[in-house]
């Protein structure tokens, strides 16, 4: 059985003294109070984790697509691509042993029990312990493994690097290759015309960072096939399509022109060149027509006419927004930039407990991510109080499902019974991460707050246990460099982005306030982990900066 583990740490051992001025105590206090939140929404990932693993096949420990409708079976669309991951992840940050046993072993069982055209997955019924369809569906197949690879194993690749779900997708992407190169429109599928270029945008996602993870050329030429369908035929510009979908199950394809659009300015000057034209084409429309007073998107709209389809707004505003935020970083169009601050400053006044996917918990994690995300580039202080307030609202979803349950869930954990349960923990992880500033504890328990803070790019992080604890500190770690190779960490969806990241070859000095005594590591050192111990009901406050 194939793990992953932390590898060498450097203990905190302190051999001398400095005389430091104490911190100020609103540092400490907004560091601490940081733990206190992303403890609340480390505990609320893993409750969803046990609790969804409670109703897992007993036969195949696959767990189900939702515990409702679909009980019987799990999917590559939705239980896969949508729940199981972020159970991975979660176990991953919080429960060592649970990631390398159930977590893997559900991996293996899937992989053995689903594949179907090669590597490719397929329903699967619990009752029948078989496949759901007799025929195979090679449409619906292509389908769940699009939503696999991207919803799920790509962000699970970029936190993890390469690892047994990282071998996963590249055998499904190489095996997809041989029954799809290019979506086209087909009646019949599950969301209308939009799955063209749900499709379409996810392969580009998928392509595009596989090409920088492996360097293999055929994943970016695959990419370009694409691309030319929609940037060079006009029968195919986006700009003058008369049904756009810019929520959930067709954003994707704005976002997949951008990463391609960006991976050429670095891999292929020239062929990006010929795309600038629609690309900012297809931008300009949208910020002329698809938007409302506040900068925000429709759910639907008509590119050709201008007409609006569905006016409901999208909660995948964000995931739009990193489309024009990445254009902006490659074109500096000011325009671009200016389209993603606009609605930023609004959000805690006109959106707060909005009606995003009828007050789903999943609305509201789209919408947050989406936030947390653009938030990473642009500190704007309204945006990060939206936050704040939006994620205590989709917190308080599973509280009420508890409630309304009868509190049957043992561990208070599942939220609406269905896969979208699983972005409630992708994005409150997206959140705690933010909170830490990256940082993570192994063992991660209940009992231990840890938080931090910047302030001037020195890094204050405040931990405390009720109970002695000793474990290992990592912190965050440059992923879009170290294990997707990217040249730029341009804004994706489902990224989990970079808050505090420590360089190689600089050097820091850490400071323990309590103790009143520092060290001076380098940063290659510190990235290996450190390991601390921690006396009950003490506060530590550290702080770390970079040095000479």
């Amino acid at each position: 059985m194939r793990t992953i583990m932390l590898i060498s740490v450097v203990t905190f051992c302190l051999i001398s003294c400095s005389d430091k001025p104490e911190t100020n105590e609103l540092i400490t206090n907004e560091a601490y109070e940081n733990g206190i939140k992303a403890n609340e929404g480390f505990r609320r990932s893993l409750a969803f984790t046990k609790d969804w693993l409670t109703f897992a096949d007993p036969a195949s420990g696959l767990i189900p697509e939702n515990l409702d409708k679909g009980k019987d079976r799990w999917n590559a669309h939705n239980a896969a691509a949508d729940n199981y991951p972020f159970m991975v992840l979660t176990s991953y940050l919080l429960d060592k042993k649970l990631f390398n046993t159930t977590m893997l072993d559900m991996l293996h069982t899937e992989q053995k029990l689903t594949s179907r055209l090669g590597s490719l997955p397929d329903d699967y019924s619990f009752s029948k312990k078989g496949f759901s369809r007799e025929k195979v569906d090679t449409f619906k197949i292509i389908f769940g493994t699009s939503e696999y690879i991207k919803d799920g194993i790509l962000p699970l690749t970029e936190y993890l690097g390469i690892s047994p779900w990282s071998d996963r997708m590249f055998d499904m992407l190489n095996d997809l290759s041989t029954h799809l190169k290019v979506a086209t429109y087909i009646s019949g599928d599950y969301y209308g015309n939009s799955v063209e270029t749900e499709i379409n945008g996810e392969l580009l996602q998928s392509l595009t960072r596989s090409y920088w993870i492996t360097g293999d050329e055929k994943y970016l030429n695959w990419a370009v096939e694409i691309g030319d369908y929609y940037l060079v035929d006009d029968k195919q510009d986006l700009s003058k399509s008369t049904r756009l979908r810019l929520r959930d199950h067709g954003c994707e394809i704005v976002g997949g022109l951008s990463e391609l659009y960006a991976t050429l300015y670095f891999a292929n000057p020239e062929k990006k060149k010929v795309y600038q034209p629609k690309i900012h084409k297809l931008l300009n429309r949208l910020i002329e027509i698809a938007r409302n007073d506040d900068g925000l998107f429709y759910n639907e709209i008509n590119m050709l006419d201008g007409e609006i389809i569905d006016s409901a707004i999208a909660d995948t505003w964000g995931y739009i927004l990193n489309a024009f935020y990445t254009v902006y970083l490659i074109d500096n169009i000011t325009e671009y930039k200016d389209a993603v601050l606009k609605p930023l400053s609004i959000l805690s006044k006109n959106y707060h407990n909005y009606n995003w996917e009828s007050v789903g918990s999943d609305g509201f994690a789209d919408a947050i991510e989406g936030g947390i995300n653009i938030y990473n580039r642009e500190r704007v202080p309204e945006l990060a109080d939206w936050i704040n307030t939006e994620i205590q609202i989709m917190w308080s979803l599973q509280d009420s499902a508890f409630r309304e349950s009868g509190q049957k869930y043992k561990n208070r954990g599942v939220i609406e019974g269905w896969h979208g349960d699983g972005n409630f923990a992708r994005t409150s992880l997206m959140y705690c991460l933010w909170k830490t500033n990256g940082i993570t504890i192994d063992p991660w328990r209940e009992d231990v707050v840890f938080g931090s803070t910047l302030d001037d790019d020195v890094l204050y992080y405040a931990l405390k246990a009720e109970n002695d604890w000793e474990g290992t500190l990592m912190f965050g770690q440059k992923r879009h460099e170290k294990f997707l190779k990217l040249p730029m960490d341009y804004p994706r969806i489902n990224q989990f982005p970079e808050w505090f990241t420590l360089n190689d070859d600089k050097n820091y000095e850490l400071y323990d306030e309590h103790s009143g005594k520092s060290k001076v590591y380098s940063g290659i050192i510190l990235n290996e982990g450190l390991n601390i111990s921690l006396k009950k009901d003490i506060t530590y406050l550290f702080k770390l900066s970079e040095t000479e």
